[in-house]
C-alpha cells in the first residue's frame, strides 16, 4: 500500500470539507478544489481527512490524491511561500499593485502581472517573497518569475530560489595554444 497514501491529514478547525465529484477544502485564505479520481474515496474521522482505495489497481492515484488534497488543507489555513533572490550589478524588481517590474539587464523593463491568490512582497530591491494558497500556482509564478532571467553558471548573475545551490564554472582561459 501507499505509505503517502496511508497517511491521515489533520484537519483544522477553521478549515470545511465538502466531498462530491470533487473536494472542496474552504479556509480562512480562500477556497481550493481536488479533483477525485475513481476509486479512491475520502472519509473524514475525528477531526482527520482519510485517503482510501477500491484496489491496488488506483495505487498510484492513492498518493497523488492524497498530497493534492493534504496541499489544498495546509494552502486554506496557513498558506505557503516562495523565495527568490536577484543577483547582479543594477538587477532589481519593484511591485505596484498586482505588477511586478523588473530591471534584469535588458534593454526594456519586464512587467509581470501577478495572478489572483499570489502575492508578491520585495525586501532591498532584490530578496523576492511570493505567497498564496495554491501550491501549485505559486510554484508556477515563481518559475516563470525565475526564468526571466535564469542563474547563469559563468557569472553567477539572475534570479534564483533562496538557498538553491548554483554551481559556478570556470569560464575560458586566455592561453591560445600552439
Amino acid at each position: 500500500m501507499s505509505r503517502i497514501g496511508k497517511k491521515p491529514i489533520p484537519l483544522p478547525s477553521s478549515v470545511k470539507i465538502s466531498v462530491g465529484e470533487q473536494l472542496e477544502v474552504t479556509g480562512p485564505k480562500g477556497k481550493l478544489t481536488v479533483p477525485i479520481p475513481e476509486g479512491i474515496t475520502f472519509e473524514q474521522v475525528d477531526g482527520r481527512l482519510e485517503v482510501k482505495r477500491a484496489s491496488d489497481e488506483y495505487a498510484a492515484l492513492h498518493g497523488l490524491t492524497r498530497a493534492l488534497a493534504a496541499n489544498a488543507v495546509q494552502g486554506v489555513s496557513a498558506g505557503f511561500i516562495r523565495e527568490l533572490d536577484i543577483v547582479g550589478i543594477g538587477y532589481r524588481a519593484d511591485v505596484k499593485g498586482k505588477i511586478a517590474t523588473f530591471t534584469l539587464g535588458y534593454s526594456h523593463p519586464i512587467e509581470v502581472v501577478l495572478p489572483d491568490g499570489v502575492d508578491l512582497k520585495i525586501d532591498k530591491q532584490t530578496h523576492l517573497v511570493l505567497a498564496g494558497y495554491d501550491r501549485q500556482l505559486l510554484g508556477q509564478v515563481a518559475a516563470n518569475i525565475r526564468a526571466l532571467r535564469k542563474p547563469d553558471p559563468y557569472k553567477n548573475k539572475g534570479i534564483r530560489y533562496t538557498g538553491e545551490v548554483l554551481r559556478k564554472k570556470v569560464g575560458k582561459t586566455g592561453a591560445g595554444g600552439k
